[in-house]
């Protein structure tokens, strides 16, 4: 039907047409080869747990997976004719685009797995959908000119700017470079998307308050132009909308220019840096307040500040891959014209300086002090002053807002003209205040050591020990003679400043008290508290499950949760009671019969078998007694002692076996008497027997058996005897009792008792 290697857009196919089946040729993308099929809108999962939700979004999902899962079946004419002419479907991907729960939206996915399979179904479906569609060439056979595949996907919508930023957003994350490939695709076979991109820059943040730079005032303004709303002043469902649309713009941005960096240059010719760093500066602080002072629901405000909060992040995020992608990247590329790049990052930075809390911020995350590493680096002839400014102008920053930096400041850019001594006592000083600013955040446990000081205004202060011993190594770097006991003294001396005890002593101005002292006098022994362990009280001293007095516990009456109890078969395979009852039972089995009586001056073989040495105060006055002599026993069973029998529980394996035997036999011999040489007994006999017996019983508990019925009766029309009929009314009276003859009965008790409706 196709031939070889011919693009789609000149391909013409002949199919049959009509009730009577007549052919017709049509180009094989005609809008009559559109198969009807009504692909539904997509609807997001529901936020709670409800069955008949979950229901309802399960069913309504599995239509929308199978049309997709159809659509991705089709061959390459039969999918771009389905692509272009089916409005339902471009719907149906348009609100997945728009409706797909993103990053910190809330759903439902983790309430069912079966929501979450289904949702992961469908996201899978809908990027593969999209792929093709970017696509112009599946194989050698199926392709469409790469001219007509930009008509295509620009004048029918298949893609627009909103559509790729939405498809970065949700598919960016796992995708990334499938996604770059894709979207570098469609702008180079359609460089009208850049221009699309172009005019919708200036666009993406006015409804947050910033205006285009170019605008003027040529319009004059309306009396009510000054009545603008404020985060404090706006309704609260507007509020909250503005924040959800900073978030979202910020976030989809960020996702845009990470998966696609070529557009970067985009952004960076509108000036998007510095109007971004504006607005970060101006409308970041009074949300914030906003969201802080004013009354809100508190989940309502919980997500505003996490929204918030990830708007400012993303935002310092957009700015590092403008400045890295148009700027940093081309420098460490070694290109062409490094020295204007290096400029223009220079003018960023500097452009920077006056947004306090988006200069923080920033270098918070990307430390520009690196950047400016890498740029002396690759440009060896950076001017220096100009570097020191800026550093300069971070750490003012920093002050501005009040943070603490978590890492030294850079002591490299320094400038001036200093004496070395003077720089390096400068640049300890200005170590040591970086360290106290690192310390003080991290500060936990060591608060309980805090050491009072006083400040410049007299102030009494607290100092950590971390702080101390940072005071110390900096003054033993530049006095490596000084004891620490000395130093100590001094410290304590001067209110714990370290610039003024380093100059007092460079210049011999101490006093008197210190002047006095021995310089390398050690450091005082500090008298260590007892353990708390030792001096502990407690109930539960010294029990079996003390660990802070025993080293080894019996793990095995430890245990998490209710314990678990042994099994049946486990009860029964112990077999420890009978290893604890071997030893005495093997006392018994040791028969002696005879014992030997040797003249042993020792005395120990009498001792061994119980004997005890001779008494004279024996009374033997009845020992003339003939005690059983009168008795009718026999000699031997007088004079023989019973046999040994060993234990069954003793018995090894053969004596088992053979007591056994020997049991069986006694058995079989008992039974020979009574059994005749009949292999099998009669059944009937049998039977009779058992009869016997059982009527046997029933006699002597009284039992009568009823008498026998008889409800067949003689032939139709010769009567029936008077018996019969007694029976047969006997039966219908009582045929109730079993089978399923009292459904009417029971039916009737349900009722009278409430468990049927009437």
């Amino acid at each position: 039907m196709a031939c070889a290697k011919v693009p789609l857009d000149e391909l013409h196919v002949t199919e049959p047409f009509g009730p009577q089946g007549k052919e017709r040729t049509l180009p094989a993308l005609h809008p009559d080869r559109k198969e009807e099929r009504c692909f539904l809108a997509y609807k997001p999962p529901p936020e709670d747990s409800t069955p008949a939700l979950v229901e309802e979004f399960l069913e309504h999902a599995q239509f929308i997976s199978e049309d997709l899962e159809w659509l991705l079946a089709l061959p390459h004419d039969k999918f771009w004719v389905q692509v272009v002419f089916d409005e339902s479907l471009q719907r149906c991907l348009d609100s997945y685009l728009r409706h797909a729960p993103r990053g910190l939206d809330p759903s439902g996915l983790s309430s069912s797995p079966a929501v979450a399979d289904m949702q992961r179904n469908i996201h899978r479906f809908v990027f593969m959908v999209f792929l093709r569609m970017a696509t112009h060439k599946e194989s050698k056979e199926n392709f469409i000119t790469p001219a007509v595949f930009a008509e295509i996907i620009y004048n029918n919508y298949l893609f627009d700017i909103p559509k790729i930023l939405d498809l970065c957003v949700l598919f960016g994350k796992g995708n990334s470079q499938l996604l770059h490939k894709m979207i570098e695709n469609i702008f180079t076979q359609q460089p009208s998307y850049y221009g699309d991109l172009d005019e919708t820059i200036p666009s993406i943040i006015q409804k947050c308050g910033i205006q285009p730079e170019n605008t003027g005032n040529s319009q004059p303004l309306k009396l009510n132009a000054n009545k603008c709303l404020t985060a404090m002043s706006m309704p609260e469902e507007e509020l909250a909308d503005l924040v959800l649309y900073m978030c979202d713009t910020c976030t989809t941005i960020q996702s845009f220019l990470d998966t696609f960096p070529e557009a970067c240059s985009t952004f960076k010719q509108h000036n998007f840096l510095n109007r971004l760093s504006s607005f970060y500066e101006m409308a970041v602080p009074d949300l914030e307040k906003a969201v802080k002072k004013r009354n809100f629901n508190r989940s309502l405000q919980e997500d505003m500040w996490r929204r918030i909060s990830y708007s400012r992040k993303k935002m310092v995020e957009i700015a590092h891959l403008l400045l890295q992608h148009t700027c940093l990247q081309p420098i460490l590329e070694g290109s062409e014209n490094m020295v204007s790049y290096v400029e223009d990052l220079l003018q960023d930075f500097t452009a920077f300086l006056q947004e306090k809390r988006f200069l923080a911020d920033y270098d918070e995350q990307f430390p520009i002090a690196d950047d400016i590493s890498l740029l002396q680096q690759a440009f060896p002839h950076l001017d220096d002053t100009r570097t020191s400014y800026l550093l300069q102008g971070v750490e003012s920053s920093w002050e501005f807002v009040g943070k603490k930096r978590s890492f030294p400041s850079s002591a490299n850019h320094s400038t001036g003209a200093k004496s070395k001594s003077d720089r390096d006592l400068a640049l300890s000083q200005k170590d040591g205040v970086g360290v106290l600013e690192d310390r003080e955040e991290l500060r936990g446990a060591e608060a309980m050591t805090d050491i009072p000081r006083k400040g410049d205004n007299g102030a009494v202060c607290t100092l950590s020990a971390g702080e101390l011993e940072s005071l110390l190594s900096n003054i033993r770097d530049l006095l490596p003679d000084l004891g620490e006991g000395f130093i100590l003294a001094c410290l304590e001396e001067y209110g714990y400043n370290s610039e003024l005890v380093i100059n007092n002593i460079l210049e011999d101005k101490l006093s008197p008290s210190l002047d006095k002292m021995d310089r390398a006098m050690a450091r005082p022994v500090k008298n260590e508290l007892p353990a708390v362990l030792s001096t502990r009280s407690n109930v539960f001293d010294d029990d079996e499950f003390d660990v802070f007095n025993r080293d080894r516990l019996d793990m095995s009456r430890i245990w998490k949760g209710r314990r678990q109890g042994e099994s049946v078969c486990a009860t029964l395979n112990d077999k420890q009671h009978i290893e604890e009852q071997r030893a005495r039972y093997q006392a018994y089995q040791t028969v002696v019969d005879e014992i030997p009586i040797t003249n042993d001056p020792s005395g120990d073989r009498d001792n061994a078998f119980g004997m005890e040495d001779y008494e004279d105060e024996y009374d033997d006055t009845y020992d003339i007694n003939q005690i059983g002599a009168n008795d009718l026993d026999e000699e031997d069973e007088l004079l023989n002692r019973r046999p040994f029998t060993t234990p069954q529980v003793l018995r090894t394996g053969k004596q088992a076996r053979e007591n056994y035997e020997n049991e069986d036999e006694e058995e079989e011999d008992k039974n020979e008497a009574v059994k005749k040489d009949h292999f099998i007994q009669d059944p009937a006999v049998l039977r009779e027997r058992a009869e016997a017996r059982r009527a046997a019983m029933q006699s002597r508990k009284g039992y009568r058996p009823p008498p026998a019925s008889n409800v067949v009766g003689g032939p139709k029309g010769q009567g029936q005897s008077q018996e019969i009929i007694l029976d047969r009314r006997r039966k219908e009276a009582n045929k109730n009792r079993g089978a399923n003859h009292n459904r009417r009965m029971m039916a009737d008790r349900k009722r009278n008792k409430g468990m049927i409706p009437s």
